[in-house]
């Protein structure tokens, strides 16, 4: 029996989903010593606790997915909207690094896909399917070529393998990079975890907006000083962002300027910023983008993981779980002897290669909220919170999607 929540109460059952994930972090030293993001830790317990319940009395829940979606897109408004370009010019020449490298990623991990799909006797298009297709693209991606690997390539329940992979790796994703990134600081002795007062003194005092130092989603429990006249505002905004982002969806449908809704939000995000700020010289509050951002990001990932369906996962056959764990493990190597060595092998390097792991295998909010685990015990790094929120929304779909449309045309 299917139970459906709506909106109210996946939003209660999320916020539950999020205490939790935060007293296990406070209470359970493995867990806060390995920065796994507070989110991951309440939605596993969440998913797992759901699995027995289906197991044993056949229950399921089903959450809203409309209120899922509207704090993605949210999340990814959030980001355009603190991307200003004079911060997107302070990423310089460590953008372009860090592009090239998750480029050269998207296709190590399909060529591992594709590989061990044929040397295990299947269709080599399931390596692809479970390699940048629902890793790197995530459920979004997943979703979309689900459907063309179906009709038109011949791939039988392509949609839900397509899904299921998305979910391994977006759970993957969360609890590799915090102990990858750990082990770099430690083994190269980059930084000193901050004391718990160092931490509660750092959150307890109010972010000075005007500091050059500033970044949005870094410090996730700061206070921020924000009015209901700035909040009003920012809603205004984050609004905006999603009709534009609607209207572009439904008006670039089928052509070459199709993209996902979530790029589009992002892109609506940055389009009205900059114009706002460089034309008409309206001073945007990016403390309201802020919290609204952080908020957004911890209750999306909350839902992500409470609507997990695990027992689905049984259903995949012993290769594809052979595939999946092998890309694991690619992505923990690559980030770790690749991303963090072109990064610069410093603190910043190793946070981006968490982030790498986040997004690499799961999504971007995943990424962030690795970082945010990351920096909320080592310290800030503004590099890594410029580079990775923007590439891992943006750029990285974009590559990704002419990888795949390549590997398509040519080898099959």
């Amino acid at each position: 029996m299917d139970f459906t929540f709506d909106a109210f109460y996946t939003l209660i059952a999320a916020v539950i989903v999020l205490l939790l994930g935060r007293f296990l972090v406070n209470k359970i030293d493995f867990l806060k010593r390995y920065n796994i993001p507070e989110p991951v830790a309440g939605g596993l317990v969440a998913a797992v606790i759901s699995l027995l319940v289906h197991s044993f009395w056949g229950y399921s829940i089903t959450t809203s997915a409309e209120l899922q979606t509207s704090f993605m897109l949210i999340f990814f408004a959030s980001i355009g909207l603190s991307a200003n370009f004079a911060k997107l010019r302070a990423g310089g020449i460590g953008l372009v690094i860090f592009l090239i490298a998750i480029s050269v990623f998207i296709v190590v991990q399909n060529t591992v896909g594709m590989t061990l799909a044929m040397l295990l006797g299947i269709d080599p298009l399931i390596g692809l399917i479970a390699g940048s297709v629902t890793l790197t693209g995530g459920h979004g991606t997943a979703g979309a070529w689900g459907t063309i690997f179906e009709t038109e390539y011949g791939i039988q329940g392509a949609l839900v393998l397509g899904m299921a992979s998305a979910t391994f790796g977006l759970i993957i994703g969360g609890i590799i990079g915090g102990p990858l990134a750990k082990l770099l600081i430690n083994r190269y002795q980059l930084a000193a975890p901050r004391t718990d007062a160092q931490v509660e003194k750092s959150d307890s005092t109010p972010q000075d907006i005007n500091s050059t130092e500033y970044v949005p989603f870094e410090f996730p429990h700061r206070v921020r000083l924000i009015t209901a006249d700035n909040a009003i505002t920012t809603l205004g905004l984050f609004a905006a962002c999603l009709a534009f982002a609607e209207f572009m969806t439904g008006f670039s449908k089928d052509t070459v300027f199709e993209l996902p809704t979530f790029v589009w939000a992002l892109a609506g995000g940055v389009l009205l910023r900059n114009i706002l700020e460089g034309i008409f010289k309206v001073q945007i509050f990016d403390r309201a983008i802020d919290v609204f951002g952080n908020a957004s990001l911890s209750l999306y990932l909350a839902m992500a993981l409470l609507s997990l369906k695990l027992w689905q996962l049984a259903d995949l056959a012993g290769p594809l779980m052979v595939i999946l764990g092998a890309q694991t493990l690619t992505m923990a190597l690559y980030a770790a002897f690749v991303t963090f060595r072109v990064m610069g092998k410093n603190y910043d390097a190793a946070v981006l290669a968490a982030g790498h792991c986040g997004f690499g295998m799961g999504a971007t909010p995943t990424a962030v909220a690795n970082m945010q685990a990351i920096t909320n015990m080592y310290g800030n790094s503004h590099k890594a919170f410029l580079i990775v929120p923007l590439c891992g929304a943006f750029f990285v779909d974009l590559i990704n999607a002419t990888v795949i449309q390549t590997i398509l045309k040519f080898f099959v």
